[in-house]
């Protein structure tokens, strides 16, 4: 199993799965024989991931030009008014929307106020298009993911876990 280790000033070993990559972050002091160790331990996590990030490609690639456009406008008009909705239930205000193709981030925020969400967020459930709203609304408070900024959303959405879990079940 091929797999990055990036070094650095921690005193723990952590692992993540993203956009196929294996990368395990490491203290300087730990020895290969002690990462290769730790991977085998967690192969069942990285091969969960990486067969859910496969199934989430797969679906990405059966889209037609059509689609996306279709997707492009349902999310425009979508996260318009979503977005204006809970912004005025949590009191706040922010610049813009714009809608984007990311592919491994269903939204984010400036620090300016502009907000930022996939189109491809149109293939979720309504309830996590309506988390990942209040997510990034939330930021404009809180541009962190901090107890705070998770009591945010929370005040907004009290089953915002059960949400966020359907983003990863696509």
């Amino acid at each position: 199993m091929d797999y990055k280790v990036i070094y650095s000033d921690r005193k723990t070993i952590s692992l993540s799965v993203k956009g196929g990559v294996i990368t395990v972050r490491a203290p300087w002091s730990a020895p290969k024989s002690f990462i290769e160790d730790f991977i085998k331990k967690h192969t069942r996590f990285i091969d969960k991931h990486l067969s859910k990030e496969a199934a989430r490609a797969q679906k990405y690639r059966a889209l037609t030009e059509a689609d996306i456009l279709r997707l492009k406008k349902e999310a425009r008009k979508y996260f318009l008014e979503k977005t204006r909705v809970y912004a005025e239930i949590m009191s706040l205000k922010y610049s813009r929307i714009i809608i984007t193709g990311a592919e491994t981030r269903f939204g984010s925020c400036s620090s300016r106020g502009n907000i930022s969400f996939s189109y491809r967020l149109m293939l979720y459930p309504e309830p996590a298009r309506e988390y990942v709203v209040v997510h990034e609304l939330a930021h404009l408070l809180e541009m962190n993911h901090s107890k705070r900024f998770y009591a945010i959303i929370e005040k907004t959405l009290p089953d915002y876990r059960e949400r966020k879990n359907l983003l990863y079940e696509l």
